[in-house]
């Protein structure tokens, strides 16, 4: 019979309406074509829909070979369908996204756990092995250059193994630079950059082949298809226009609350992260309990607007108060 599987995933994201919410890191800046997309989506609802020219569209913009997904989890499972048969040796970093160890239990691997560090996790690598890196890191923000990963691709390489790169926030990370090997995988979402996390459109880099052939027809639908469309109609531009403007608010947090990251969220030590959760609820302000990250003293918040931020910094700044 059907057996579930022991792993309980947890996600930010407010579960009901009425809270500023921080514990989902997005752009906060919503681009200027919802309303048309949505209408757009309207009129491509009564048909089934497919996308390999929009996917050779956005593979010209981005510069590489794509293969267009339902997000990042999507890409997870095609992994785990692909890769992960036969109690394959899965290695996952301390500290970071829930989803791999989720998906590596569903596909029966055998789980290895590692800090999270490209040299320690190097010397963990062997034949035919795949290894999960978050980069930059949730919930932490920590972003490792190439220069740090080399390490880590090298043992890839030397074992033939596979390395699962997800850059799911590498586009809020200032000059960011992506490694390039025929053993890496590069996960990547639209769902934070441009602060919709309903549409579940992402991409994968590398592999295309593989990937294509054991993907889900119409996993997109007519929003995520009419949202490709106006993405490469725009060609990146509302990224241009507001990476600039979380940065300097991200600039403006770290002084005021003393944290680091170098993605568009942060985590703080708080001392009990359940009990400052439910602090800030009364304030009406929502942040993330990093308890499931295993990290029980520390919350996740991310960057918002001006007015916005500097409201969770007075709370935090006068939780006892």
């Amino acid at each position: 019979m059907l057996k579930p599987v022991k792993f309980k995933a947890q996600h930010g994201g407010a579960r009901r309406e009425g809270l500023l919410d921080f514990s989902a890191s997005l752009n906060p800046y919503l681009p200027e074509w919802i309303d048309e997309m949505v209408e757009r989506a309207k009129t491509l609802s009564n048909r089934y829909l497919y996308w390999e020219g929009l996917e050779e569209e956005l593979s010209s913009i981005v510069g590489e070979p794509l293969t267009v997904t339902a997000g990042i989890t999507e890409a997870l499972y095609l992994v785990g369908i692909l890769a992960m048969k036969g109690k394959r040796k899965v290695i996952i970093p301390e500290h970071t996204y829930g989803e791999y160890e989720r998906t590596a239990k569903i596909f029966g691997a055998e789980i290895i756990k590692t800090p999270n560090d490209p040299r320690t996790m190097a010397k963990k690598v062997d034949k035919g092995s795949i290894i999960f890196f978050c980069n930059p890191n949730n919930p932490d923000g920590k972003f490792y250059g190439v220069k740090e990963l080399k390490p880590l691709i090298q043992a890839v390489e030397n074992e033939n193994s596979l390395l699962v790169l997800d850059e799911a926030f590498i586009d809020f990370v200032k000059d960011a630079e992506s490694p390039e090997s025929e053993n890496i995988v590069k996960l990547r979402t639209f769902t934070k950059s441009y602060g919709l996390p309903g549409i579940r459109v992402g991409y994968v880099v590398g592999f295309e082949e593989a990937f294509k052939s054991v993907r889900m027809p119409w996993s997109i639908g007519s929003l995520g298809y009419a949202f490709l469309e106006f993405v490469i109609a725009d060609e990146f531009e509302h990224l241009k226009r507001t990476m600039p403007l979380i940065w300097k608010e991200k600039e403006r947090v770290e002084r005021e609350l003393n944290v680091k990251s170098d993605a568009n969220f942060f985590i703080k030590y708080v001392g009990d992260a359940k009990t400052t959760v439910e602090k800030l609820v009364e304030k009406r302000i929502l942040v993330r309990d990093c308890s499931s990250f295993g990290l029980p003293g520390h919350i996740r918040f991310s960057i918002r607007k001006k007015e916005e931020n500097d409201k969770l910094i007075e709370a935090l700044k006068h939780l006892d108060k």
